[in-house]
């Protein structure tokens, strides 16, 4: 993790492929769980490098899955997770989230969405929370850039119209899910 308790590219990496097989409920084939991880990544960050580069075998040798048949990637194995690898997941889960956007932050964003129902719901809402917040941040931080420009030339002034008028909108989606979770 970064040294604000966010997730690196590799660790939104692992997230995808802890929560997956978390989802799954049941042992998944190696090459089966790698597809899985690699669809949704590049479905959000489209091809990357920076985010593909971290290889499912490494969970392996970190003791967050094990083997239940076959021995990796070599014989496609079937793998569970461990212990280890549950705890993993939700270290993950609860990390915080880097206020300025991009890819990275857009596939960790997603990803903890995507598995929000596997923490206990008092964990739910405090990430609903913290998702709540880093939108809060990045509106201030655009409110601000557009003020400061207002009267610039060009189209800057309407773009971050635009971009201010999306986060209004996540923001109130964020805000509309955690009341329906309903904890206090």
């Amino acid at each position: 993790m970064f040294a604000d308790n966010t997730l690196t590219p590799k660790e939104a990496i692992r997230l995808c492929a802890l929560g997956t097989l978390a989802q799954a409920d049941a042992p998944m084939r190696y090459s089966e769980l790698a597809n899985a991880v690699r669809h949704f990544t590049s479905r959000i960050t489209g091809p990357s490098l920076d985010i593909m580069g971290t290889s499912i075998e490494l969970l392996k040798y970190e003791g967050l899955v094990e083997p239940v048949e076959g021995l990796g990637m070599e014989d496609d194995a079937v793998l569970a997770m461990t212990e280890a690898g549950t705890n993993e997941l939700k270290s993950l889960m609860t990390s915080r989230i880097r206020a300025q956007g991009g890819e990275v932050n857009k596939l960790i964003t997603t990803l903890k969405l995507r598995f929000l129902h596997i923490l206990e719901p008092a964990e739910q809402a405090r990430q609903a929370d913290l998702l709540i917040e880093s939108v809060d941040t990045e509106l201030a931080r655009l409110d601000d850039l557009r003020l400061s420009h207002a009267n610039d030339p060009g189209h800057l002034a309407a773009w971050l119209d635009h971009d201010i008028a999306q986060l209004e909108n996540h923001l109130g989606w964020l805000e509309a899910l955690r009341e329906k979770m309903g904890v206090a």
